[in-house]
């Protein structure tokens, strides 16, 4: 049974805002994979608009967010970054608290 499409898709995602803070491009995601990851940019345009990942796609997607955001850190600046994880992006994946989410992050981005 083939789902609808109602239960594949989540609307904007908090992936998408946090891009936005941090000032990322789709791109710049699929430059921060690189070789090792192999996103492209039609999956990272999926997940930022909602459509439901594979719990794999949701980690990657968190693993070169977060690498994409070091790039432009200073090092100091790197000691005090938090990663974020896949409960941090994606409305769909369990452990997501939509009201007690706060950006332990945010004081990071405004400095840059």
């Amino acid at each position: 049974m083939e789902k609808t499409e109602q239960e594949r898709e989540f609307g904007l995602q908090r992936l998408n805002e946090l891009m936005v803070h941090w000032e990322l491009t789709n791109h710049d995601l699929v430059v921060a994979g690189g070789d090792e990851e192999q996103l492209t940019h039609k999956q990272v345009q999926r997940a930022r608009k909602g459509r439901k990942l594979t719990l794999g796609m949701t980690q990657k997607i968190a693993r070169v967010l977060n690498a994409a955001i070091l790039q432009r850190l200073s090092a100091d600046q790197i000691e005090l970054f938090h990663p974020y994880t896949p409960r941090d992006l994606f409305s769909y994946v369990k452990g997501f608290e939509a009201e007690k989410w706060r950006d332990s992050n945010e004081a990071l981005a405004v400095k840059r």
